[in-house]
């Protein structure tokens, strides 16, 4: 069964928040050490806990002094190059939900001149109810779906095209020489006979 998605917003109750915090801080401290230990790094928490005069730290005061220490001997550019604040971090989801929006309207767009485009087609002609809008979409749908196909037609090797009318041909060949029923056993045909008791195979 899937998890419920937890809503990202603050507890405002003091018992909830309190435990949410409780496991919350152990799952990170779990995970720190987790990605420490399988991929040989230097890693360290320290979490500031709501009513606690003193923050706590992983894995000890002097591993978290080590870890700060080789992070401040690098240069300026380097600390800051990965670094979030909450502000940065909500307009990069911002800007990264709109770039799926848009995606997704151009998608649907696409899809719903498709769907106008075979309309007309069975029609035969352009319904009245299409707008300036829809036309100008419409003509763009099709003028791709044609670079689409000159841009196959160039991609298909010549030698292929050639093969497959070969293949063509000699099965319609081939059609023609089993549609054809000789009796070759028979030389005369089917034999008649007429008044003057003279024979004559059948279609003479």
């Amino acid at each position: 069964m899937a998890r419920k998605k937890v809503k990202l917003a603050y507890i405002t109750k003091d018992s909830k928040r309190r435990a949410t915090f409780k496991k919350r801080k152990n799952g990170l401290i779990k995970k720190v050490d987790e990605i420490s230990t399988l991929c040989g790094i230097e890693a360290c928490a320290v979490i500031f806990g709501e009513n606690d005069p003193q923050p706590e730290v992983w894995p000890s005061p002097q591993g978290v002094q080590n870890v700060l220490s080789r992070f401040k001997r690098l240069p300026d550019l380097e600390q800051t190059k990965k670094m979030f604040n909450h502000e940065s971090f909500l307009k990069q989801r911002i800007e990264k939900a709109q770039e799926n929006l848009n995606k997704q309207k151009i998608d649907n767009k696409r899809k719903e001149m498709t769907h106008l485009m075979f309309q007309c087609l069975d029609a035969g002609q352009i319904f009245e109810s299409v707008n300036m809008n829809d036309l100008n979409d419409l003509s763009w749908l099709i003028d791709q779906n044609l670079k689409h196909l000159e841009r196959r037609i160039n991609e298909t090797p010549v030698n292929e095209v050639v093969e497959n009318r070969i293949e063509n041909f000699n099965g319609m060949e081939q059609g023609m020489v089993n549609n054809v029923d000789v009796d070759f056993n028979n030389n005369q045909g089917d034999i008649l006979q007429f008044q003057n008791d003279n024979y004559l195979p059948q279609g003479f």
